[in-house]
Parts: structure tokens; sequence; C-alpha cells
């Protein structure tokens, strides 16, 4: 296997390290991660400025390639050639903070399988929920060994090309962690906040911020996983189409373009007209 390790945090994280290490049991990795942090910037991609790469040593001595570009360019350059030989599997993480519900659309780390999984390319993201204030060192160990778990399965098993899986662990120390649940996306509960502000010139500015985001710790949701002190594997689609209720529609004038028409000759959705 050739695994292509990423993250959101930045390069020099130490959640990165501790999982390029972990990954080497399942063959050659190689590092390509942004120079500095892009966590919240989702599926971002560059079309119309260069992308800036250079080569630096991780704190074990691995050589790593750093780009000012997002995690999803990290992945889409790889595929592309800026490594020689053919990536098997994109790793990302280990994020220094949950990604679960709706953060999936948030998060840079999830973007980078996202990205992978548009080259098809099997993707897990791995992320560590670190609580703020916590007093406690985060237990990056326990999101390996995880992890290592996960992508061991990915590897024997033929999964469809179409999925990828988000990871969640929590932070806890070994003895309290209870194993490993499959489940669905839960129902995040975001707390934002507008802060209006001025510079010292007198001119006004805006502050997106707010308390950190809670969740619904409903039964078989990742949510609700961590809440019971399980880590959560959830399987993606890029599909967002909400095929349980295309048929709803059909009272719109509008013909779902998956029906035939009753000579089975497929045809175009009529067009309403204005009155």
């Amino acid at each position: 296997m050739h695994i292509l390790i990423t993250n959101d945090d930045g390069v020099t994280a130490p959640g990165l390290l501790i999982l390029v290490q972990a990954m080497r049991q399942f063959g050659e990795v190689s590092v390509i991660a942004p120079d500095h942090d892009w966590s919240g910037h989702g599926h971002t991609k560059h079309f119309k400025r260069p992308l800036r790469v250079q080569e630096v040593r991780l704190a074990d001595g691995t050589t790593a390639l750093a780009t000012d570009g997002s995690p999803a360019d990290c992945v889409a350059m790889a595929v592309m050639g800026l490594l020689p030989q053919k990536v098997d599997l994109v790793v990302a993480g280990i994020n220094s903070a949950a990604n679960l519900g709706h953060d999936v659309s948030y998060s840079g780390t999830v973007a980078a399988i996202k990205e992978a999984n548009i080259w098809g390319l099997a993707g897990v993201a791995i992320s560590l929920d670190i609580q703020r204030n916590s007093q406690q060192a985060p237990n990056y160990g326990l999101a390996a060994t995880v992890a290592c778990q996960v992508v061991q399965m990915v590897i024997q098993n033929q999964f469809p090309n179409d999925v990828f899986f988000n990871v969640n662990v929590p932070d806890l120390p070994a003895e309290r962690f209870r194993g490993i649940r499959l489940t669905r996306q839960g129902l995040r509960v975001y707390r934002d906040r507008l802060e209006k502000r001025r510079d010292p010139r007198g001119d006004s500015y805006y502050w997106i911020g707010g308390d950190m985001p809670s969740g619904i710790p409903k039964e078989g949701t990742d949510i609700g996983a961590l809440a019971l002190a399980f880590a959560s594997v959830t399987p993606l689609k890029l599909d967002l189409t909400a095929y349980h209720v295309l048929s709803n529609f059909t009272d719109w004038g509008w013909t779902p373009a998956e029906l035939p028409a009753a000579n089975g000759t497929a045809v175009a959705p009529p067009i309403p007209v204005p009155a």
C-alpha cells in the first residue's frame, strides 16, 4: 500500500506525526500537508493562484511536503503528479477536535478525504474529541490505535468506491474507552454569534465567534457514540441527492429524471411555463 497522509491543522501538528508513524505498518507513507492551520475552511480548492510546495522534516526526521494550499489541494496535487507513485489510500488527521454531524461540511480534515473520493480513492478521516479547556494531554495514541483498526478493515474489505469514512475518537484514557461503533451523522447544535468590533482607525469589522458546538447524543449517531465513550465510524458519500423525496415533487409538474415514459423511452422533465 502507498498511503498519503494529510491534515488541516498544519504539517507541524502533533496528530499528524503520530498518524504517520502508525500508518507505516501498512506500507509506504507519503506526507503532503498544509504549512498552516486550515481548520474550518471546508472543501477549499485553489484554481486562481499558484501553490507553493517545500520539503520539510517532521520531528522524527520524516521527509514531508508542506504547501500553502488547502487539505484538498494536498490530495489533488498528490494524485495529479506531485508524487511519482500512485496513491492507494488517503488518511487525514489526527485532527485536534471532533468532526461530528454537520461539521463534515466545515472540516478541512474531511475535505481531504472528500477530494480523495472525487479521484476514486478510499479515504479515512481521523479526529480526536479534544475539549477546549481540558487539563490532560490529548490521547493521540488512542486515536492512532483506532485509526489502524479502521484502515485495516478498509484495506481488507471491498467497499463501494463512492464511500469514505469519518472517524471520531473520544479523548479518554485507554481504560475508559469502550470500543468502536458504526454510526450515522448526528445533529450538531451550533452557538455561533456575530461580533461587531472596531479597529484602531475606528472602522467596523466583524468576527464570527461563539461557544463550542454541542450535539444531541441520539443512539446510533456519531455524537451518541462519543457520549458513551465509543469511537464512531461513519460512512459518507458525496452524493447529496435527497432520493427519499424525489417522488414528492410530481405535483409540481416535474417528472423525476430516472422515471421512464410510458413507452419506455426516457424523456426530459417538462418545464412549467409561467402564467
